[in-house]
């Protein structure tokens, strides 16, 4: 029962931050949008850019540190930088050093709420955990879309600023009612390096393949980021609220993902779910590049939602199931950092394609480029899957981690 309620307020909190995440990014691109395309690929990449720069320090405090702990402290940070934001919008350089220093609290903050879910949902249902904290996310994000822009338009872009860093302090109040913690044990001499979360990636084919794979589908499809607002305010002829409206449909569809993704319970399933998404998303993509009209819009980024879904789920079950409690702290930041490196790539070149071609012509890049690498990957993790069942590592940590406390 406890887990349970642990859970509830892991899930709870993720939500509410998850609502101001939104707001802010919503507000920040379409801010951000008339002045430049390259501003908005730069307050992308420096939200993302310390999860590459920071991924071996994280990796070492999350299985080092008592990760609820960690994750107040990480929280608390992003809050401080976010809320900073308000008073200085008219200076965007600024802007986008405080949105960098809110990265550096990603960067902790991600290993170890997904390191932290097992020990609260318990070994056996963390698929089910992760998918509850994913579905907390979307509906948050659905809220910081629709009525995060209502505030925003009401009250202005400075007090959405504000209301994103109060989200996390909330959150970080709701982990203060958590009962149940990862602590790592062990002497620090006998813990893995700070490598090792990168090697023992690199030495699992059935991570490796799938993990790859997954980098390239995002390099490829988050092109869509940047153009996004792009594509609502000259293709669509539409302003915030549409912009948001659009993203909620990419989070309604999250929801329908995390259920089915909760249902897959092997490691070949999961691998495999991993490659198909990225067809369906590349597909996704390519619809309003395709049929630049709301209704058709709409649709494709439900059903990319719905493949962002299975994703989530899907890349923290398999790294949960292939990798024992000790290091998980370390490969779920090397995951973390190789998608985030290629997140940022994306976003780079869509910075500099939009200074060329339209919006349309960089969603049908993406998407055909999420469909080719869906493809690609599919074929490696069918082969990866035969060399792993004869080498009987499938599933090999399932019966050998800690238990749930």
């Amino acid at each position: 029962m406890r887990g349970n309620r642990d859970l509830s307020l892991l899930a709870a909190g993720a939500g509410v931050s998850q609502f101001g995440n939104s707001l802010t990014l919503l507000v920040l691109l379409f801010w951000a949008t008339p002045i430049s395309s390259l501003l908005v690929a730069a307050i992308l990449v420096a939200e993302l850019l310390p999860l590459v720069l920071c991924t071996t320090l994280a990796g070492v405090l999350v299985d080092r540190l008592p990760n609820r702990r960690l994750l107040i402290t990480a929280l608390l940070v992003q809050g401080a930088a976010i809320a900073s934001i308000a008073p200085l919008m008219s200076t965007p350089l600024l802007v986008v050093a405080l949105v960098f220093v809110s990265g550096c609290g990603l960067a902790v903050a991600v290993p170890a709420t997904s390191a932290l879910v097992p020990h609260l949902a318990g070994e056996e249902e963390s698929t089910r955990g992760y998918a509850m904290v994913g579905t907390a996310r979307s509906i948050g994000s659905i809220a910081g879309g629709t009525g995060g822009a209502l505030l925003a338009g009401i009250f202005g872009y400075p007090a959405a600023m504000l209301i994103d860093g109060a989200t996390f302090v909330v959150y970080a109040a709701l982990l203060a009612f958590v009962k149940s913690e990862r602590r790592p044990s062990g002497e620090h001499e006998r813990r893995p390096s700070a490598l090792a979360g990168i090697r023992h990636l690199r030495g699992d084919l059935l991570l490796l393949a799938p993990m790859t794979g997954l980098a390239c589908i995002v390099g490829a499809v988050v092109v869509i980021n940047v153009a996004d607002p792009a594509f609502v305010r000259f293709v669509l002829h539409g302003d915030e609220f549409l912009l948001g409206a659009m993203q909620a449909c990419w989070m309604v569809g999250i929801p329908v993902g995390n259920w089915v993704a909760a249902r897959l319970r092997t490691d070949a399933q999961l691998a495999v779910a991993l490659a198909l998404t990225g067809i369906s998303t590349g597909v996704a993509v390519l619809i309003p590049a395709a049929l630049p009209y709301v209704v058709a819009a709409g649709t494709g980024w439900f059903l990319g939602g719905i493949s962002n879904g299975v994703d989530n789920v899907a890349m923290n079950a398999l790294v949960r199931q292939r990798t024992p409690d000790e290091m998980r702290g370390r490969v779920f930041a090397a995951v973390s950092s190789t998608v985030t490196g290629a997140n940022l790539l994306g976003t780079a070149a869509a910075g500099v394609l939009l200074l060329f071609v339209g919006p349309r012509v960089v969603f049908a890049i993406g998407g055909t480029g999420a469909v080719l690498a869906g493809v690609v990957c599919l074929v490696f993790v069918l082969r990866a899957l035969p060399r792993q069942a004869a080498s009987g590592s499938v599933d090999r940590y399932q019966d050998t981690v800690s238990p749930s406390p």
